[in-house]
Order: structure tokens, then C-alpha cells, then sequence
């Protein structure tokens, strides 16, 4: 009944047919079988290929710009809260850089562990701003600091390098949610402590994995801190590969599937993959103006190259509801108190196409007649 759905939404993306047929081919035993292990490595090294796809210039930290690759068996959140947890104890104080409500989620991570978090947050239509950052930082003593690179509900990119240098210059350590952007446009993750990115989104594998890079300072750091929690402690996995022993039994299907995305994107090329995302979203835009629809970011030129957040004042259900009803495509709606007034369009990973940017746009023009 669904199978011609197309699913445009800014995550989970639709799975390609190679990766859903990885996915059905018979799964060694992960705690048992040595070949599990061997297949975990070819695939972290994959990742840190797609990590390291920074169009920009790596900062020099010598020997701590080494970059880990974890994955861990879990949705996205999880390494969201796993990276605070390890990173963060009681008596730390985070800075929480914010333009929205995942950026403002941070912070209950990190009142959870007992820390005082402080939200230095600007309005949801704008992005970062390094000098603000620095002035914050001039006032006050962090340890840590948060921040999300596309805030998906709004579809807003953050330009990260400035602010990562501000924090290098302070001293602080960085953790970002690069969920809705790895593998969909340049991260500077050699910048990053702990890094983190997702299965379901640019990568266009099933939900169900965290994909995250840990710097050498950052592990010196998580050895340091104390914490009550297993599954949320990245400390373990410091070593699993080297034992060959993981905290859990894994997750094999779903290591497969990421597997074969990864070759995907390896196989098509990283700059070509970036460039057609940025095509997607242009096209995306181009058309939605056409039909007389602002995106939501006071300036269209702080969007996300893997979703369009579109400004639609009361009316994003309905819309939402036509869209699937009347062509069968799935859009989101925002979230929060923005749930009815922005429509978002997700044009990332194996969605980032023009012909499928095409066809949603076609429909969007005919439900608003």
C-alpha cells in the first residue's frame, strides 16, 4: 500500500535497494565470529574517510588530531546523551550554543549529570556567531561546549570553524550534533572532540546506529570523569576493537546496511555527493520562491544544503495532509510551537535528486492551488 510513497523527509531518508539487500544476507555472530570484527573495522575506516571530507583545512593539534570511530548500537539521541555523559561530570559547566530546540536540548543532557549547563542561544531564524561566543566565553569559565551543525525543525546551518577556533583558543571542548549534515555537506570533524552523526539521515541506512568521532583529548577527558551509566559511557569502547569485545552484543543488520551506504557515498565520490545536495537544495528554493514561499532563516543563504524549512503561517498539517492524501509524499511538519507554521522538505542523502525534488515540488504547486 506504501510502496510508491515518496518519502520526502528530512530523516529517516528513504533506504536504498542495495543497502536493504546487504541487510538480508545471513549475519555473522558479533560476539563469537572473528570475520565480525574485521567487517567493523573496513566499515569505521570507511567513515572516517566521509568524516575527514572537510572541504577546509584540519587543525594541526599534533597528536590529538587523531579522530576515533565509534558506532554504537543505538538511534541518534543516544549518542547525543552518551557524549555528554562521558564527557561532563557534576561539578563542569557547559556552554550550550543554541538557535534552536535541539540545541536547547543539550542542555537537559547536561543538567542531568549534575553540571550547570548556560544557554548562550540566538533566535531560531539566525545561526552562531563567533564574537558573540567569544564575548561569552571572556565572562565566564566553561569546560565543555554544545552545539547542533543543522538545526533540523528549522533547517538552519551553523557555520562551525569559526566558533570550534574560539573554543580552541578557550580551552573548551566540543561536542556537536552533526546528525542532519554528515555525509551531506562538509563537517570540519578533525575541529571536533566528539562528533556525532546518524544512520538515518545523509547516509540513507535504517535508524537504529550512532556513527561519532572521539579526539584524543576528548578520550584523555572521558577517563577522567566518573559515571553511573553503562550503556551512555563511551569509555569501554576505547579499546573494543583492539579486545575484540563490544559492551553489547551489535547491532549486525544494521552495520551491514551502513556498510553498503557508505560504499555508496565512497563510490560516488564525497565532493560529488556535497555538490549534489547543494543542487537539490537549490532547486528546492528556486521553486518554492516560485510559488511564493520564504524559507525560514531570515537569510536563505544560512540553509541547510539537506533540508528546506519553508515559512507557511498555520497551515503546514494540512498542507502535510494533501501532500500524502492527494500525491503520496511525505513531508514534516516543524516541531514545537512551530508544528504549524513551518513545512519541511528533506532533500538529503539518497533523496537529494532532482528528479524527486521535481515531483514533490510539482505536488506542492498543485495542493496550494
Amino acid at each position: 500500500m506504501t510502496t510508491d510513497r515518496l518519502r520526502m523527509t528530512p530523516g529517516p531518508t528513504e533506504v536504498p535497494e542495495a543497502v536493504r539487500d546487504r541487510m538480508a544476507e545471513p549475519m555473522p555472530n558479533p560476539d563469537v565470529e572473528p570475520e565480525f570484527f574485521e567487517e567493523y573495522r573496513e566499515l569505521t575506516a570507511k567513515l572516517e574517510a566521509i568524516f575527514r571530507a572537510d572541504s577546509s583545512e584540519a587543525v594541526d593539534r599534533g597528536p590529538d588530531s587523531e579522530l576515533d570511530l565509534l558506532v554504537l548500537g543505538g538511534e541518534g539521541i543516544l549518542g547525543l546523551e552518551a557524549a555528554v555523559d562521558s564527557l561532563v561530570g557534576p561539578d563542569d559547566r557547559v556552554l550550550c550554543l543554541s538557535n534552536g530546540l535541539y540545541g536547547d536540548g543539550f542542555a537537559e543532557f547536561v543538567e542531568a549529570t549534575g553540571a550547570e549547563a548556560l544557554i548562550c542561544g540566538v533566535s531560531p531564524r539566525e545561526t552562531l556567531a563567533a564574537d558573540v561566543i567569544a564575548s561569552e566565553l571572556e565572562d565566564g569559565e566553561y569546560d565543555v561546549a554544545t552545539m547542533v551543525h543543522c538545526e533540523t525543525p528549522t533547517g538552519t546551518l551553523n557555520d562551525l570553524e569559526p566558533i570550534l577556533d574560539v573554543l580552541d583558543d578557550h580551552g573548551v571542548l566540543s561536542i556537536v550534533d552533526a546528525v542532519s549534515s554528515l555525509g551531506g555537506t562538509p563537517v570540519p570533524a578533525e575541529k571536533i572532540d566528539i562528533c556525532l552523526g546518524a544512520s538515518q539521515k545523509c547516509f540513507s541506512a535504517p535508524p537504529g546506529l550512532t556513527v561519532c568521532s572521539v579526539s584524543e583529548r576528548a578520550w584523555n577527558r572521558i577517563e577522567a570523569v566518573e559515571t553511573d551509566s553503562f550503556y551512555t559511557n563511551l569509555e569501554p569502547w576505547r579499546g573494543a576493537v583492539d579486545d575484540e569485545w563490544f559492551p553489547y552484543t551489535h547491532l549486525t543488520s544494521n552495520l551491514a546496511g551502513l556498510d553498503a551506504a557508505a560504499d555508496l557515498v565512497l563510490e560516488e565520490g564525497i565532493d560529488s555527493v556535497f555538490e549534489r545536495h547543494e543542487t537539490a537544495a537549490t532547486r528546492c528554493r528556486e521553486r518554492a520562491a516560485a510559488l511564493g514561499l520564504e524559507t525560514y532563516p531570515d537569510d536563505a543563504a544560512d540553509s541547510s544544503p539537506t533540508v528546506t524549512a519553508l515559512t507557511v503561517d498555520g497551515r503546514a498539517e494540512a498542507l502535510q495532509r494533501a501532500m500524502l492524501d492527494e500525491h503520496g509524499i511525505v513531508l514534516a511538519t516543524g516541531l514545537g510551537e512551530l508544528a504549524d507554521d513551518v513545512l519541511r522538505i528533506g532533500h538529503m542523502g539518497h533523496n537529494a535528486r532532482l528528479e524527486r525534488v521535481d515531483r514533490t515540488m510539482d505536488a506542492l504547486a498543485d495542493v496550494l492551488e
